[in-house]
């Protein structure tokens, strides 16, 4: 089959194509999925770049466990055909589209956390076939989402609906998303705007428009130097929760923004992920610092019901041809998509 693997870290040049790799067998229990679509994420980026860290050393070349395995096929988000079953499978997931949860979790808890990732600790979707647990194989053949939009879900809006879920965002509460126009901020913005959060949202100021159509009420841009007193003015009452995939300095510098007994949950560091603040900003107002890092079981589960409804509205920013996935991996470290880069493996 052909397939996109990762060689060892560095830039899109370490991701070589091959046209002969072996095509994968589905063991006890999985499935092997011909995969449709399968969108880039955050994660492909580090993971390729090494730009994890080490908890002894920041700077070290990591993947988001620590040690990485090499080769590797990237692509946590999966949308295609059931192809093959193995053993212990039912014959009636033949021929089934289906959405793949990436994670892989700790225990059979419902409520476990991720120890792994398709695409980090498993072969991902960056190629023509990929095996997976068939328990993770969820059935949206109904879905009146297409294959593009629903390859931008698991990752994306299963992180962002994990971080709401950790945060108990609710109905009537103030919302501020950072880094809003991306895949998980968008997502972030659509769900918490859909269980009635007033949505404010910091993005760069030529993406305003999609934000606000994607939910927000108020956007801000990241690079007004007024931009926390603009926020204040918004929120006088102070905000509920942040939900950040940026972390940086707007940690230390937006945290006095929230009000007492507010809810600060993170899923990301773009903007940097060693960081200085008051500690006294925290206990003094009973702020609670909350890392999520993607989603349930449960969690997951409700992210599909809302694709086979079609509840969720993930926006296609472009596609691309696995043989062009150097170039997917340039234009979205770019930062110009709003949205999602989407790779067609046919």
């Amino acid at each position: 089959m052909t397939a996109a693997v990762l060689t060892k870290f560095g830039g899109p040049e370490v991701v070589e194509l091959h046209h002969d790799w072996p095509c994968p067998r589905p063991q006890n229990n999985q499935v092997l999925v011909k995969v449709s679509a399968a969108a880039v994420n955050n994660t492909d980026i580090w993971t390729r770049q090494g730009a994890y860290g080490l908890p002894e050393d920041p700077a070290a070349q990591a993947g988001w466990l620590g040690t990485f395995d090499f080769p590797r096929i990237q692509g946590g988000d999966i949308v295609g055909v059931v192809a093959l079953v193995g053993a212990g499978v039912t014959e009636d997931m033949m021929g089934r589209r289906v959405l793949v949860d990436p994670a892989l979790y700790g225990s059979e808890d419902d409520n476990a956390s991720p120890v792994g990732y398709l695409g980090s600790e498993a072969d991902g979707g960056f190629a023509q076939y990929v095996a997976v647990d068939a328990s993770h194989a969820h059935d949206v053949q109904d879905s009146p989402l297409s294959d593009e939009q629903l390859a931008c879900l698991p990752v994306a809006f299963g992180t962002a609906i994990g971080m709401l879920e950790r945060a108990r965002v609710q109905g009537g509460e103030t919302v501020l998303v950072t880094g809003a126009s991306g895949g998980v901020g968008l997502a972030l913005v659509q769900l918490a705007a859909a269980r009635g959060a007033r949505v404010l949202a910091i993005t760069s100021g030529s993406k305003e428009d999609a934000v606000l159509a994607n939910g927000a009420a108020r956007v801000f841009n990241r690079d007004s130097a007024d931009i926390q007193a603009e926020i204040a003015a918004a929120s006088p009452g102070g905000l509920d929760v942040v939900a950040d995939i940026a972390g940086g300095p707007g940690v230390s510098a937006l945290m006095p923004l929230l009000r007492d007994n507010g809810r600060w949950v993170i899923a990301g560091a773009v903007a940097g992920p060693v960081i200085e603040f008051d500690l006294r900003r925290l206990y003094l107002h009973n702020v609670q610092l909350i890392g999520s890092s993607m989603h349930t079981r449960v969690h997951f589960r409700r992210l599909v019901e809302l694709a086979r409804r079609g509840d969720v509205r993930p926006q296609v920013s472009g596609t691309f041809a696995l043989t062009e996935i150097a170039e997917a991996h340039r234009e979205f470290s770019a930062r110009r998509h709003i949205g999602k880069i989407v790779i067609l493996p046919r």
